[in-house]
């Protein structure tokens, strides 16, 4: 029996490359964001919601009654020291990167018990050891680690799997805006592909139901040097 999975972000970089593989294994998928035309190239699915107003969430997602998987793969990142980050990018990065996953989880949870279901959390290397520049993004993604260690534990009794993940550096766009905003090297042939951080992502959405990956961390065998400064 297929399984229907909601991946959000999937109009580019992990999500899309996930959403294809999971579509091509023979599942059914579910692409929430707010890129509509670049989800619908998918052929699955879409659901049209923005993670900057989770308030608007429950809206998007009523009447989504069982779900296999949730996968929270969308997130913002912006660098830089602690004395020049202002509060609108401590709150952009907490409202998207927590803020909005916790609420869509809370939504959907119903949905995910039907199921036995399986909650994916795509977090960062930055999510377990945050560097200079990293405040406000590691602060989100450690947060994303603590939601997903308390649902794994509520959850347990209900039949529903949590997993983290934790990427290092994959070659997307988004890395290489960073880099270049910190004016540090950035080479894609030293960093994972966006595929291959998919497949390890569905890797853990295919173990068996008797089995729950709690954390898999997963790095480019060549990594670029990790960023600490930037150009002046």
């Amino acid at each position: 029996m297929s399984r229907t999975v909601m991946i959000t972000g999937a109009n580019r970089g992990i999500g899309r490359e996930l959403a294809e593989r999971v579509l091509a294994q023979g599942d059914d998928v579910i692409a929430l964001g707010r890129d509509r035309a670049a989800m619908a190239e998918l052929g699955c699915r879409v659901v049209t919601a923005d993670l900057s107003a989770p308030e608007t969430l429950a809206g998007a997602v009523a009447g989504i009654d069982r779900l296999d998987a949730l996968v929270h793969n969308a997130g913002i990142a912006e660098v830089g020291p602690v004395a020049e980050t202002g509060l609108d990018t401590w709150q952009r990065h907490l409202t998207v990167n927590l803020a909005a996953p916790a609420e869509l989880t809370r939504l959907l949870l119903p949905a995910l018990r039907a199921a036995s279901g399986h909650v994916v959390f795509v977090n960062s290397g930055v999510g377990l050891s945050a560097g200079p520049m990293w405040s406000a993004y590691g602060a989100s993604k450690h947060g994303l680690k603590a939601l997903a260690d308390a649902l794994r534990a509520e959850e347990q009794g209900n039949g529903v799997r949590v997993t983290t993940v934790y990427p290092g550096q994959v070659a997307t766009e988004m890395q290489r805006a960073l880099r270049e905003s910190m004016g540090v090297p950035y080479d894609p042939r030293r960093a994972m592909s966006a595929g291959t951080a998919a497949e390890a992502i569905r890797y853990v959405l295919n173990v068996p139901a008797e089995a729950t990956v709690h954390d898999l961390r997963i790095a480019p065998s060549d990594p670029v040097p990790h960023a600490t400064s930037r150009r002046r």
